[in-house]
């Protein structure tokens, strides 16, 4: 027997929806279950070095929720930077939850895979994108997480400026202060109602207005120098810029019409950066 599956990136917070919005990005991690002698996992790409080829592997913790290990080869290709942001660990967890799902024949179905990976990983925001695909609000209702998928693709482009260094979430997670003054939260609130709004209307001006944050954003900058950058000197053709995730991957926001030479300007002054022009998901993690 043999299942392959696959799980998308994705980019969290959007800005001012604080552990709320996400969205899911056409670049891919798959993996690959087959029938084997004892437990075998084999990495390829993305965070070789870094990853265990034992059951305490992300993705085998999500597979033994459902189904057994033994007696399986489990192959892993990474195209997903490892913490930069951009829902690496999301995408493990997805792939090891729908690939057991499949190996015992079940439908994977987001609304039941979504509290199962919350027991490995508290980022409903980038799980939510991830298993649904798209662009999903999530929340939190009596201890139980949902997420809904509230759009297909967006009125802008989303140019990804990746740098070389990683941030650790929990790392970044402990600098955000405990208070914030009311004004901030006040600001970041009603920035998120109008990307609510932009999100569910596709309207580009809405979103514009709304790519702006005080809750999180302020407090990771100097581990993510260049949306600080961008932030003082907007690239061409661009209407914002967000954090993605803990960072320090930025997403900059630009018109389909000027995305071309939005990017290519964001190459040639961040050379040490990966720059993609990353679509929309609009399916989220599958067989394919």
């Amino acid at each position: 027997m043999k299942v392959k599956v696959r799980a998308p990136a994705t980019s969290a917070n959007l800005g001012p929806a604080f552990d709320c919005a996400g969205m899911a990005l056409e670049l891919w991690n798959e993996l690959e279950v087959s029938d084997a002698e004892g437990t075998v996992v084999e990495v390829e790409g993305e965070g070789v070095s870094e990853t265990p080829r034992d059951s305490t592997h992300l993705g085998l913790r999500a597979f033994a929720l459902i189904a057994g290990l033994e007696g399986k080869r489990f192959r892993f290709l990474n195209r997903i930077p490892f913490a930069r942001g951009l829902g690496s660990s999301s995408a493990t967890i997805a792939l090891g939850l729908v690939a057991a799902s499949v190996w015992e024949g079940v439908e994977p179905d987001p609304l039941e895979l979504l509290p199962l990976a919350m027991r490995l990983e508290s980022h409903a925001d980038n799980l939510g994108a991830c298993l649904y695909g798209g662009v999903t609000l999530s929340w939190e209702e009596e201890t139980c997480w949902y997420a809904r998928r509230i759009a297909d693709s967006l009125p802008l482009a989303a140019i990804a400026v990746i740098p070389e260094n990683t941030v650790e979430t929990i790392v970044s997670r402990a600098g955000l202060p405990d208070l914030v003054a009311h004004a901030d939260a006040a600001f970041s609130g009603g920035r998120a109602a109008l990307l609510g709004a932009g999100l569910a209307s596709g309207d580009a001006d809405l979103l514009a207005a709304a790519f702006y944050d005080r809750l999180h954003e302020p407090y990771r900058s100097t581990a993510a120098p260049v949306l600080a950058e961008l932030q003082v000197k907007p690239a061409q053709g661009s209407v914002g810029v967000t954090l993605s995730g803990s960072g320090p991957t930025v997403i900059v926001w630009a018109r389909h019409e000027e995305s071309a030479a939005c990017a290519a300007e964001l190459s040639g002054r961040f050379p040490d950066c990966r720059v993609l022009t990353a679509a929309v998901a609009t399916s989220g993690a599958g067989v394919f």
